[in-house]
């Protein structure tokens, strides 16, 4: 049996930005359900995450959702079980309150697992085991003691792992040990995607801020005969990064490059020579001319020369990485370091939650 696993959708991310919704649904539109119908699958199983708030949920957020998402699983007779994430739960020491299961009653196709349950799926028994707070702390050890299931799908916080490609990796969370038992843990909750062992985070579907910059995003299937998992990579980018350099690239170059795919995405365009302004400022016309939802110059770079355009495009670092590094480079040991290095990613990604980007 094979089954699509998808994790940390956000759904109203951005601060509901419309901008969001038609990058979500280009992705579900044009090739989640693609990929689903051509192979005849009729199972998804979402690790957590669903909408992007624990405490209201925005009415223009909820019917968009639903109608590329929610409305689409029903018609389609695909079956979602769903397990409470963090963004999901109304209380941050229960998942009795939470979003999916007070939302989606009337979907007969729609699960919701808000403590630990073990599922079997064409004899291949599975642990579904939700984000893990204080009420369900004992029932979720007892029950990763005592179930036979091989394979554990979770929204889980484990040492090791990071939220983002660059974040400093989480120090705090769950042993790593503790699921030693299962073949395969699958979870949703750090949205780089990343493995270690037999533990796999999944990663979010689609890039949500600059963080995600250049990480594969998108979604896996599971066969449940095998065990094995396949990553269906999203081809569409939020976040572009331009090179501008006019004593290297010719005007032909410059001007014929195709910015068809930027319409409505965020772009920085990197300076490293700008000798000919006024080909530059056709370039910016031509760029737009396709209505990218931001765009951002930037022109400090050094040493041009003497790097690849792909070094030079990594070094535009985006804003937690310029934190890390500036805290890595600060005498303090590396425990106080960590510490203050996860409350800057809190707040900086607090911040994003409440700023407009329309």
């Amino acid at each position: 049996m094979k089954i699509a696993l998808i994790t940390d959708q956000h759904f109203g991310s951005r601060n509901d930005s419309g901008v969001m919704y038609e990058y979500y649904d280009k992705f579900y539109s044009n090739v989640f359900f693609p990929y689903l119908e051509k192979k005849n699958i009729d199972t998804v199983i979402d690790l957590g995450d669903t909408f992007d708030r624990r405490k209201f949920v925005n009415f223009k957020t909820l019917s968009e959702s639903k109608g590329m998402w929610f409305d689409k699983l029903r018609e389609k007779n695909i079956k979602l079980h769903s397990i409470a994430g963090n963004h999901t739960t109304y209380y941050k020491n229960t998942n009795k309150i939470n979003t999916m299961d007070l939302l989606f009653r009337e979907y007969k196709n729609i699960h919701v697992y808000e403590g630990p349950q073990t599922v079997e799926f064409d004899d291949c028994k599975i642990l579904l085991l939700p984000w893990i707070c204080a009420d369900n702390f004992e029932e979720s050890m007892t029950t990763i003691e005592d179930t036979d299931a091989t394979v554990c799908f979770g929204h889980l916080e484990i040492q090791g792992f990071a939220m983002y490609r660059n974040a400093i990796a989480c120090y705090d969370g769950t042993e790593p040990s503790l699921f030693d038992k299962f073949e395969l843990v699958c979870s949703g909750h750090f949205h780089h995607r990343s493995k270690k062992g037999n533990i796999q985070y999944l990663g979010s579907p689609y890039e949500m801020t600059w963080s995600d910059y250049n990480d594969p995003r998108g979604f896996h299937i599971f066969d449940s005969s095998t065990k094995e998992l396949t990553f269906v990579q999203n081809p569409y980018k939020l976040f572009h990064k331009i090179i501008y350099n006019d004593s290297i690239d010719s005007r032909e170059k410059i001007l014929k490059r195709d910015f068809s795919s930027y319409a409505n995405t965020y772009v920085k365009v990197v300076v490293s020579n700008k000798s000919k302004p006024s080909l530059f400022d056709q370039m910016l016309d031509k760029l737009y001319s396709f209505n990218p939802q931001s765009i951002s110059i930037t022109d400090d770079h050094h040493n041009v020369y003497e790097q690849s355009e792909e070094d030079i495009l990594e070094e535009t670092q985006d804003t937690m990485t310029i934190v890390h590094n500036y805290i890595e480079a600060e005498d303090f040991d590396d425990d106080f370091k960590k510490q203050v290095a996860r409350k800057m990613e809190e707040f900086y990604h607090k911040a994003q939650e409440y700023t407009a980007v329309e």
